[in-house]
């Protein structure tokens, strides 16, 4: 079992760049594949970026694509979300996830585990 702590958010303007860190627990950290959510007031949890258990292969969803990058340090047992460029609509609660497995996955429910969120705020 794996426990996941998110840090880093907080409030920001528009234009402005934000790195979110999730730390694991646990001496196996690499052999999980990680993945970035966000959820929104009223909305559902949405898809923000994923990557392999290695750091090789990465994968951001169309709303950040381009604003996003995802990267992991293996020995710090971290993954980090760095956001570029934030809108006021990427305001939202972001979670950090853990799954078994050689890829990565970008759909929540391939996940088994998962942090208790950082809040995002972007003001205009």
């Amino acid at each position: 079992q794996v426990q996941l702590v998110e840090s880093g958010g907080g409030l920001v303007q528009a234009g402005d760049s934000l790195k979110l860190s999730c730390t694991a627990s646990g001496r196996t950290f690499s052999t999980y594949a990680m993945g970035w959510f966000r959820q929104a007031p009223g909305k559902e949890r949405e898809f923000v970026a994923a990557i392999n258990w290695s750091g090789s292969s990465t994968f951001s969803g169309d709303a950040v694509k381009g604003r996003a990058t995802i990267s992991r340090g293996n020995a710090k047992n971290t993954v980090y979300l760095q956001m570029n460029s934030l809108k006021p609509e990427d305001t939202a609660v972001y979670y950090c996830a853990a799954t078994i497995g050689q890829g990565y996955y970008t759909q929540s429910i391939q996940y088994e585990y998962w942090g208790q969120g950082t809040q995002v705020t972007v003001s205009s």
